[in-house]
């Protein structure tokens, strides 16, 4: 049992770093080409952060092991706004782009709402997961094409501040992004096979893995680079990341996961999609409010997720 926890802390020591390195890189970038550090967020930090996700399902997926895949993504999609945004708004109060309450927010909530029709029978098949990919696809080049033609925001106060930003050539700052991905999908595979080693040692069914350990330990690259966005004043970044990958968690993962093999999961209870779709709705209002997440916005999420694992982990599934 000490092996597998000091090669958690080693892979929370890989998060951390790979963290810093593609916040760093990707925010370089942005300031570089001229995208808003928000369409960046969206895109480029969500997606990468989600890397972990996808390998974990899709192995998860191969394996037979429906309930891991699809708790994985369940329960990183409530562990990304419940924790992660609950902590990153206790740092720093996220100012949120007009964006992301017009467009990406409501398309997050779309996706959540997909998942009843989509889980019903307990079964994800090939046709259904070609659509979620085939959605994922138009919501990218709409994202794409919204950064092209939309004039850069008048209001500084929601602008990434450039003149911090370190200029090497392209080159570096595109090393810094993969090798931040790099080691966050190490980091996350690590801290995955180690905290399941230690879960399965203590008889906890795959299903209670998958929507708790396994979320999270996939979700910490997104926790450390919301965090560190947080600490260097980037809040598009921070927000943008979590909105981007809670898409790309249920469009990409899942439909992935699913047109690689049809995903079984008989352990996953309504419980756990509703409270995908719970945390969506709440963080609309949240969001609403003030074009502000503020520290006490921050600690309802944070009581939300915990009154979801008191009532999750009494009777595991």
């Amino acid at each position: 049992m000490v092996i597998p926890v000091l090669l958690l802390c080693v892979s929370l020591m890989l998060l951390f770093v790979g963290a810093e390195g593609l916040v760093r890189g990707s925010s370089a970038l942005a300031a570089r080409v001229g995208v808003s550090p928000l369409v960046i967020g969206l895109t480029v930090v969500a997606f990468g952060t989600s890397a972990p996700e996808l390998v974990v399902s899709l192995q998860a997926s191969l394996k037979g092991q429906g309930d891991i895949a699809l708790g994985n993504v369940l329960g990183s999609n409530s562990f990304n706004i419940g924790i992660i945004l609950g902590l990153t708004a206790l740092i720093c109060p996220i100012r949120v782009h007009l964006q992301v309450i017009k467009f990406d927010a409501p398309i997050a909530l779309g996706a959540a709402l997909l998942l009843p029709l989509i889980l019903q029978g307990g079964t994800v098949s090939r046709f259904e997961s070609a659509l979620l990919v085939a959605a994922l696809v138009a919501y990218i080049l709409l994202n794409l094409w919204k950064a092209r033609q939309e004039p850069r925001p008048a209001d500084n106060d929601l602008l990434l501040d450039t003149a911090n930003i370190p200029r090497h050539h392209w080159g570096v700052d595109l090393a810094l992004i993969l090798a931040g991905l790099g080691l966050l999908i190490a980091g996350s595979d690590l801290l995955v096979r180690n905290a399941v080693s230690i879960a399965r040692h203590l008889g906890v069914s795959e299903a209670v893995i998958g929507l708790t350990i396994i979320a999270a330990g996939t979700s910490m690259p997104e926790l450390s680079t919301s965090v560190i966005a947080a600490l260097r004043k980037q809040p598009d970044i921070a927000i943008g990341n979590v909105v981007g990958s809670n898409i790309f968690n249920i469009l990409g993962i899942l439909g992935v996961s699913g047109l690689v093999a049809p995903i079984h999961a008989t352990g996953i209870q309504p419980l756990d999609t509703l409270m995908v779709i719970v945390f969506t709705v709440l963080l609309l209002p949240l969001l609403y409010t003030g074009r502000r997440l503020i520290r006490l916005e921050g600690l309802v999420l944070l009581a939300v997720y915990g009154l979801y694992l008191w009532m999750l982990w009494p009777n595991p599934s």
